[in-house]
Parts: structure tokens; C-alpha cells; sequence
């Protein structure tokens, strides 16, 4: 083989091993290549998959976050989502000021656990379904949902409310504690509201009174109901936190007997004393004229409702020594005449010394009366009054509202030759006219012109004291009906409440009281209870937020991998 030959093979053979190098280098660079593809796949998922997982976690914990701020915020400044018609789960502002005022610490001990209200609402529910054959809705468990709300608002002032719940039958003993400012029965279903050593039990009756039917309502064959809990609630709490409580003393008896009319003013005489004094943190003490004693050291204060026979020298005598109090005076009493009782002629001198007169006429308005009403068991005129002195009143929260004076008395100031200053605080319009009592005829009836007259008047007696000035009061209302318990307890209606409580409490200097409008309830059969409101919050707050970040999470990673 020439040495041509044998270089010819040399180079084929070297250019068969650079074509064999260039095919492994190539097949090595495709293999890289392919496992470098996968790589970056692999990273692409890994990437995105954990984008996933992260951005779940990171809602999650917003959501957690989020409801945790929401909760703290909750408690200083609670979220109203209340969807029933007649906001039944929520305080009125009347009750919310007055909790956030106080500056004490108050206990609410309830008798029985949470379940026992839904219990109680649907005995009641079945009670009148099985009676009327009409379905009714009675909410009771709203009454330990507005209990929360107390405590939650109280935290925005300088007080507190604690709320708990107690099983009387697994611990009876858990009330012993109270019964030592209170002599009365704390039975199961009660609520005590407590502050210091002032307590105030409503008791399991009051608790059930709570929610009622109208009666108006059903004078019509309509069956609704009406909520005053959140009033009497109010009332014991500012009642137990009043650093000075007044003390009344409500001459009930004489001699052992009622010395009102039973039949006519019973009714009354009760809604005066319980409705307008105790429940708006009066000390209230029934007494009886002829035989208790009456001290100044011991009241401030002292009732007399609807008298139908005339007190006696020894029993006038008491009246005048109390607000004269040995020259200090600082006492007051308010009298409420009976309608048609004209013969006391020991009480008519008495009202006479504070130039007060009592006249033996009725009142009546044709154009500005609302109605008629049973009282007394006669039909009467719902007469108009207007206020005449804002300052004995004081400021109402709802002007608009009537104040109706029912078969009053026409009170007149005598002129005497003394220094009473005497006021005029409620007037009827210019078109009432009076009835004699004596002389009138229901043949031939006679009017009296028509005129502005006074139905409620007060007489003070001032002397001074150096620099300060002693005094005691002495208030006439003509109208006993007032204190009908329609007129008092209707008080989104009628502001006879508002404005007799707010004359006492003018009178007498103690604080402001709170007048809770009552509740409608409006009957809504899809209107969820307070568990299913509860449901759904944690629906509205918790779980369509986190779906809808989910969803939105997941289509904004589908997106990006497309």
C-alpha cells in the first residue's frame, strides 16, 4: 500500500471520528438541552403551585387578621347587622347614652342559661297559636342578645356591665350573695342587676312581662306584640348606679285600707308608683298615713294618689311638718286629686296654705282631644295639654308627641298674701271648657266658656340662707288619668311619661332619667332568630370572603400558566 493510500485512510479515519465526536456532542447537547426544558417545567409548577399555597395561606390569615381587628373594633364600637324589620337586636340611643355615662361596674346575674329564653319564646308561640289559631312570634331570645350589648357598650365609658349566666338547680347557692340588700324571692328566669350594695331584681313575672300583647291591638282582633324589656332593663341599671336616689314615701293605706278608690284607681295608683317612680330609680315605700311615721331623715319625698276620703288634722299635720322639715325645707310631695271626689275639706286647706285650689270642675276639649278612653270605668276625653314651663319639665326627647290629660281637675292659684311662687307647668289648649261637678245635668247640660286651663301646677316655699336659698315643693296634677296605663306605657304614642317623669325628677333635682321607647315587634316569618342571625355573620364575615379570594386566587394562577 503506497504511503498515498495509507494518508487517505488516516484521514478517513479522522474524519470519521470527528463526524462520531460532532453526533455525541450533539446528542449530548439535545440531551441537555431536553433536561434543561424539563428543569424549567419542573420549576414553572413548582413555582406556581407554591404561588398557590401561599397566596391561600396569605388570605387565610387576612381573613383571621381582619376578623380579629374586626372583633376588637367590635367590642369599643359595636357593628350594628341587625336585618330584622323592628331592629329587635339593637339598643335604642337612649339606652346606649345612659350606659356609656356610667362611671360604676354593674353585675346582671341571670337565673338560667341562654336556651331557657328560646324556650320561654316558644311556649308562649305555641300558647297563643293554640288559642288564637293566629301564629304569633315572640322573640325572647333577644333578651340575651340586648344583654350583651349593654356590657359591649358600658366598655366605651368609664364603667362596666359583666353579664353571666347561673343554673339555679346545679347552684342555688350562686345568689346568696345578693339576698343580703335584697329581702325578696329570686326565683329561676330572673335578672339581677347589681352594682355595690344596690340591687335590683326583676323578677321571673317582670322577665316574662317583657314581651306582651297590645292591648290596644286586640281591641281590634289583632294580635301584636310590644317589647318594654329594654326599658325596664335600662331603668335597673341607671337605678343601682344613681349616687342619689330619692326616697319616696307612697301613702297607700289609711287606717289599713286603701285610701284610693280600688276599683277606679287601682291600676293607676300601681303605674304611678312602679312605672313612673321605682322604675326610673325612685325609692319607693308604701305607708300608711294614719299610723307610720313620716321623718324627713327618712324621704324626700311623699305621694298621695287619688285620696276619696279626706285626711284627717294629725295626718295634715304630717304632710306640713315634712315639708317644712324644722325650717330646712329641701322636701317635696305631689298630690293627685280623685275626679270626682269633692268633699275634703282638710286637704283643700292644706292645698290652700300653698295657694293651690282643687275647683269642682272637669275638663273637655271637642276640637283637640285624641280619643276616648275607659277610666275609672267611664268614657272619657283624652284632653290635650301643652307644656306651659319648659324649666319644670325639661328637655324631651320627643316634642311631637301628646300629652293627654284625662277627666282632669281644673287647678287655679289662689291669691294670698304669702311669698309661694307658684307655676303653672301644664295648660289645655284655648278650646277646652269645663263641666261643673255640683250642678251638672246630663238632660240639660251647661259648659263653662272656653279657655286655656292649668292641669298640673306647682307651689314652692323658699326662705333664705345666707347666700342660699331652702325650699320644698309642692305639685298638683288634676288628671289621675294620666297615669293611665295605655297613656304612660304607650310611650312611642303619648309622652306622658317622658314629661311627668321629667317634672319629678325637676322638682326633686335628681339626674336626668332615661325614657326607653318600647319596641313594635313587627311579625316576619323569614326574620332570623338571634342563632340564625349569628350563622349568618359567620357566612357574611367569614366564609364568602375567603370563597371569593379563593376563586379569585385560582383563576389569576390559571391565567399566568396558560
Amino acid at each position: 500500500m503506497s504511503k498515498k493510500e495509507i494518508d487517505e485512510k488516516k484521514v478517513e479515519k479522522t474524519v470519521d471520528e470527528v463526524k462520531e465526536t460532532a453526533e455525541k456532542a450533539k446528542d449530548t447537547a439535545e440531551k441537555a438541552v431536553e433536561e434543561t426544558t424539563a428543569k424549567v417545567r419542573n420549576f414553572k409548577k413548582l413555582k406556581y403551585g407554591s404561588m398557590f399555597y401561599i397566596a391561600i395561606a396569605l388570605v387565610i390569615a387576612i381573613v383571621v387578621v381582619l376578623n380579629f381587628m374586626v372583633g376588637m373594633f367590635a367590642k369599643r364600637s359595636p357593628i350594628k347587622i341587625d336585618i330584622t324589620p323592628d331592629n329587635r337586636y339593637e339598643l335604642s340611643e337612649q339606652s346606649i347614652e345612659a350606659v356609656k355615662a356610667m362611671d360604676k361596674d354593674v353585675e346582671i346575674t341571670v337565673t338560667a342559661t341562654k336556651d331557657y329564653f328560646t324556650s320561654l319564646g316558644n311556649y308562649w308561640e305555641n300558647y297563643y297559636s293554640s288559642n288564637t289559631g293566629v301564629p304569633a312570634e315572640i322573640p325572647f331570645d333577644m333578651i340575651p342578645e340586648l344583654l350583651d350589648k349593654y356590657s359591649i357598650y358600658a366598655e366605651q365609658g368609664k364603667g362596666s356591665i359583666n353579664v353571666k349566666y347561673v343554673d339555679m338547680d346545679k347552684d342555688p347557692d350562686i345568689i346568696n350573695k345578693y339576698k343580703k340588700y335584697y329581702n325578696g324571692d329570686i326565683n329561676r328566669g330572673s335578672i339581677i342587676v347589681a352594682s355595690g350594695e344596690r340591687v335590683r331584681v326583676l323578677s321571673d313575672t317582670d322577665v316574662m312581662n317583657m314581651l306582651s300583647a297590645d292591648p290596644v291591638a286586640m281591641q281590634s282582633q289583632q294580635l301584636k306584640f310590644r317589647f318594654t324589656g329594654e326599658s325596664v332593663i335600662t331603668s335597673a341599671i341607671t337605678s343601682v348606679t344613681d349616687a342619689h336616689p330619692i326616697k319616696v314615701a307612697f301613702v297607700k293605706n289609711m287606717n289599713g285600707m286603701a285610701v284610693y278608690d280600688e276599683q277606679s284607681y287601682g291600676s293607676a295608683a300601681q303605674i304611678f308608683e312602679n312605672e313612673v317612680f321605682a322604675k326610673h330609680g325612685y325609692d319607693c315605700t308604701e305607708i300608711d298615713i294614719s299610723t307610720d311615721e313620716l321623718k324627713p331623715a327618712d324621704y324626700d319625698m311623699i305621694a298621695v294618689f287619688a285620696p276619696s276620703v279626706d285626711f284627717n288634722e294629725d295626718m295634715i299635720a304630717k304632710l306640713s311638718a315634712f315639708l317644712y322639715n324644722d325650717g330646712q325645707y329641701g322636701k317635696n310631695m305631689v298630690y293627685v286629686p280623685d275626679s270626682s271626689k269633692m268633699d275634703l275639706p282638710n286637704i283643700s286647706e292644706f292645698l290652700a296654705d300653698w295657694s293651690i285650689k282643687v275647683e269642682n270642675e272637669l275638663l273637655y276639649d271637642d276640637e283637640n282631644a285624641v280619643g276616648t278612653d275607659i277610666f275609672g270605668n267611664k268614657q272619657v276625653q283624652n284632653v290635650i295639654a301643652d307644656i306651659s314651663s319648659r324649666e319644670d319639665v325639661g328637655d324631651v326627647s320627643n316634642d311631637k308627641l301628646y300629652i293627654v290629660a284625662p277627666a282632669s281637675r281644673v287647678l287655679t292659684k289662689i291669691a294670698k298674701n304669702n311669698e309661694d311662687v307658684v307655676t303653672e307647668v301644664l295648660k289645655t289648649k284655648d278650646t277646652a271648657f269645663t263641666v261643673n261637678m255640683e250642678t251638672y245635668d246630663p238632660e240639660n247640660p251647661e259648659y263653662g266658656e272656653k279657655g286655656s286651663r292649668t292641669v298640673v301646677m306647682r307651689s314652692k316655699k323658699e326662705r333664705a340662707d345666707g347666700f342660699n336659698t331652702l325650699s320644698s315643693s309642692l305639685l298638683v296634677i288634676g288628671s289621675p288619668g294620666m297615669f293611665n296605663q295605655q297613656l304612660i306605657v304607650q310611650n312611642t304614642t303619648f309622652n306622658n311619661s317622658a314629661v311627668l317623669l321629667g317634672i319629678m325628677n325637676n322638682m326633686t333635682g335628681k339626674d336626668a332619667g332615661v325614657v326607653v321607647p318600647d319596641k313594635n315587634i313587627q311579625s316576619s316569618f323569614i326574620a332570623p332568630s338571634a342563632k340564625e342571625a349569628k350563622n349568618i355573620q359567620i357566612i357574611v364575615v367569614w366564609v364568602i370572603p375567603f370563597i371569593i379570594a379563593a376563586i379569585g386566587v385560582i383563576v389569576l394562577l390559571r391565567r399566568r400558566n396558560k
